[in-house]
């Protein structure tokens, strides 16, 4: 069954509703009240350009089970909201729902979740329709704009606060400038020009700006970056003690750009030199739906990237600088050239100064990080999956950490992959000592021997910087992103508490993925009243409208919830390590685990870490001396983990070197929400026959059980990331390991479980070392916040 959410929904008084379906066709004052019905609906169907082909149509769709829409239409009868509501399921594309409930239309909208109202108003009926979800996941007045219902006037048209699809797609103006940055990267004496590459429609208005900051839009060296990946089955070593600092103070190793000249200025123009035809793939999805609606687009890779000058060097301050240079002229306060050595300015005079970040991973983390410079023009930010502290993402707690899906990788090979100057022969062997140099000082400054915290990572920290962000923001992320994790947004979000500006979340059930294209969730609609608030300074309110936290929940399809706050938790539940066992009183003995696995099953688990962690989910006879695992009982009341679970744990081990890992664990055989979505075979457009992006939804899936968080740490790093302590072998230690954030419902019926091990195939280095750990069970416990 469809179930459709809509948080993107102004409430105007009568008088809007009828200027504006006056505006779009949908009121004429000369109608007679009988007739009002058969002409909005013959209006809704602009495939159909006969009143012959509208009465087909009419024919063909029922009104009640004896009549057609075309025989109630001539019958005169009264309209009740039972007809209504069974036309306009039709209308909206809910065909087999119709039939399933024998023709009752408004139950078809109660089942969905849609919005139904009294009918004697027929125009404030309409209206409301026109503002509600089809079963192709866009509101009707957008699925009528698909289908060539809008004249491409290249003028603005608003409905219900929202940006109408009235904009030539056929015909956009794609040009190339390029931006002066104040940073010298390469160290050759001159600012780095960056390429900025723009779509945008044909229009007189002074249009806004969506800008992607994307290092690989230029293209992925892929071979290179697989070449450079770490091995990661590299024993830990002990890390000499140092004291202990409640406060350091980091010292930055990056360039320092000294004072260098801008290039002189011959001549100016506002019209570009170079232009493009097409951006085969690399255009952003949201960018897309906005091109249609008025917006200009603008992509850049940054320094280091084709037809780019600079060196590549992963979330670093000039990286940044780089890309806030960009906004700063889009925003009219930067010089750009038409090309790299004629030095004639070019002016972005389309622009009405107003720009907005958007993108998913690396493209939202440079977003974010953009942000914490307070740049002017800067808007407002949406971010998918973003990195706000680099360290989180290679590092924790004083270990080397490899993000979900790719260990070995790190921030040089990162680099490498999107170091797409490689692919210009001349430019390549111009730049190939000094890249090679400059990876080799990279992969110095990240130290992958020693996994502490340090003045290479505090400089791309971008929470150091947060309380400089001074524009509203919307965040989205995955509670089962194990690439960029949950601890990411979360410790963004706690550092813009009580700062004057607004965060939104959009916390989803998917993995590393866009929801740009989510059936049950009206994103884009939500995105479009955003923007003409933020970016057009219409009086929308949407900072009021949209929910402060949208939750997919965890338990049901397609069901999102409206959340004042995450992980602010009243209550804490407290359970108590046994043998095999979370119980709710404090129990006695110990536990031991050997982080050791014959060299024929090592060698299996490290070609294969999904493998290793369905067998430990599974508690495989061949795994378990690796393992503890501890399982509540059944759970007689559903529960919620809001926050950061935190395990306190008294541990020892054998040798003078040690790392915990912990996951959390639902036991329960259950319908689970997968963590990826699936294609529902419709294709969503993004304008009239543009830029098509399949339609997806979550679904569920028989399982008995699945991993609801998890976290790591270094022994000797139980103090903090940048600490060494002492670690004695055979000693016991107190560490305190707080668990990746989540909001997760845990069922009742269900059980909790918790594992811990050290070695994680997936995450950590594999040196498959013969160590106990030992579980001191009177001195341990699991918290969780709900």
């Amino acid at each position: 069954m469809t179930n459709i959410q809509q948080f993107g929904k102004k409430i105007v008084d009568k008088s809007t509703e009828i200027s504006e379906l006056s505006t779009i066709g949908f009121y004429d004052e000369t109608w007679a009240k009988a007739d009002i019905l058969n002409h909005l609906i013959r209006q809704a169907l602009p495939e159909y350009h006969s009143h012959a082909l509208e009465n087909d149509w009419l024919t063909d769709h029922l009104a009640t089970l004896e009549l057609t829409i075309l025989d109630f239409l001539r019958s005169r009868q009264p309209l009740t909201i039972p007809i209504f509501y069974t036309i306009a399921a039709q209308l909206l594309g809910f065909d087999d729902e119709v039939q399933a409930t024998n023709f009752d239309g408004r139950q078809v909208f109660k089942n969905i979740g849609l919005t139904t109202t009294d009918v004697s108003d027929i125009y404030h009926a309409w209206y409301v329709l026109l503002n509600t979800h089809t079963k192709n996941g866009l509101m009707f007045v957008d699925e009528l704009a698909s289908h060539g219902y809008f004249k491409a006037t290249n003028q603005r048209i608003l409905f219900n606060g929202k940006s109408l699809v009235t904009y030539d797609t056929t015909d956009l103006i794609q040009e190339t400038v390029w931006v002066e940055t104040t940073v010298d990267s390469d160290n050759d004496g001159q600012l780095d020009l960056v390429q900025v590459d723009i779509q945008r429609p044909r229009s007189l208005e002074k249009l806004p700006v969506l800008f992607t900051a994307s290092p690989y839009y230029q293209g992925m060296m892929v071979k290179e970056n697989d070449a450079k990946i770490h091995d990661v089955n590299q024993p830990l070593t002990y890390k000499t003690p140092t004291l202990v600092i409640d406060t350091p103070t980091f010292h930055h190793d990056m360039q320092h750009t000294p004072t260098i000249l801008p290039r002189s200025i011959v001549g100016a123009t506002t019209t570009a030199t170079k232009t493009f035809t097409d951006l085969a793939g690399r255009a952003w999805d949201l960018n897309n739906y906005f091109l249609s609606r008025g917006f200009a687009v603008a992509y850049a890779a940054g320094v280091g990237t084709r037809h780019s000058d600079g060196m590549q060097d992963t979330g670093s301050p000039e990286q940044v600088e780089s890309m806030k240079n960009v906004v700063e002229w889009l925003a009219g306060n930067r010089v750009a050239f038409t090309d790299r050595t004629s030095q004639v300015a070019i002016t972005a005079d389309w622009s009405n100064h107003k720009i907005a970040m958007t993108g998913r991973s690396y493209l939202g983390t440079l977003a974010t990080a953009v942000a914490t410079t307070g740049v002017e023009g800067l808007e407002t930010v949406i971010s998918e999956a973003a990195i706000s502290d680099w360290y989180q993402y290679y590092r924790d707690n004083g270990l080397v950490i490899a993000p979900g899906g790719f260990p070995g990788e790190d921030m040089d090979v990162l680099a490498e992959l999107v170091y797409s100057r490689m692919q210009d022969p001349a430019d390549w062997l111009r730049t190939q000592a000094s890249w090679h140099a400059y990876q080799n000082n990279t992969t110095r400054f990240q130290d992958r021997q020693n996994g502490n915290y340090d003045g290479y990572w505090d400089a791309r920290n971008y929470l150091n910087h947060a309380k400089n962000i001074k524009v509203d923001i919307i965040s989205v992320h995955g509670l089962n992103d194990w690439n960029v994790k949950p601890r990411q947004i979360y410790r963004l979000w706690q550092a813009l508490q009580g700062q004057s500006h607004r965060h939104k979340l959009i916390l989803h059930q998917g993995q590393h993925i866009n929801i740009n294209n989510n059936r049950s969730l009206d994103f884009a609609d939500q995105i479009n009243l955003w923007f003409s608030d933020k970016l057009l300074d219409l009086d929308i309110n949407a900072t009021a409208i949209l929910p402060t936290v949208t939750w997919q929940d965890n338990t049901q399809a397609q069901t999102w919830y409206k959340l004042n706050n995450w992980g602010v938790s009243e209550n804490e539940k407290t359970y108590y390590l046994a043998k095999n066992q979370l119980t709710l009183a404090p129990a006695s003995g110990e536990g031991s685990f050997t982080d050791y696995l014959p060299e024929v099953l090592f060698k299996k688990y490290t070609t294969n870490f999904n493998h290793w962690r369905d067998q430990t989910l599974q508690q495989v006879p061949e795994l378990a001396h690796t393992q503890q695992h501890f399982r509540s009982d059944f759970i007689t009341k559903s529960q919620i983990i809001n926050g950061e679970s935190v395990l306190h744990l008294r541990v020892k081990s054998s040798k003078n070197i040690g790392l915990i890992s912990a996951m959390l664990i639902d036991y329960g055989d259950d319908d689970y929400i997968k963590p990826y979505p699936t294609n529902q075979n419709v294709m969503v457009d993004r304008g009239v026959n543009f830029a098509k992006v399949l339609l997806q939804e979550f679904e569920l899936q028989k399982a008995n059980r699945k991993m609801i968080t998890i976290g790591h740490i270094n022994l000797q790093n139980r103090t903090n990331a940048w600490q060494n302590d002492t670690l004695v072998a055979n000693e016991y230690v107190s560490i305190t390991l707080k668990l990746q954030p989540t909001l997760y419902k845990l069922r009742a019926g269900h059980q909790l479980g918790l594992i811990i091990y050290a070695t994680d195939f997936e995450m950590t280095i594999r040196g498959n070392q013969d160590i106990t750990y030992t579980i001191d069970y009177e001195n341990s416990k699991l918290t969780l916040p709900q």
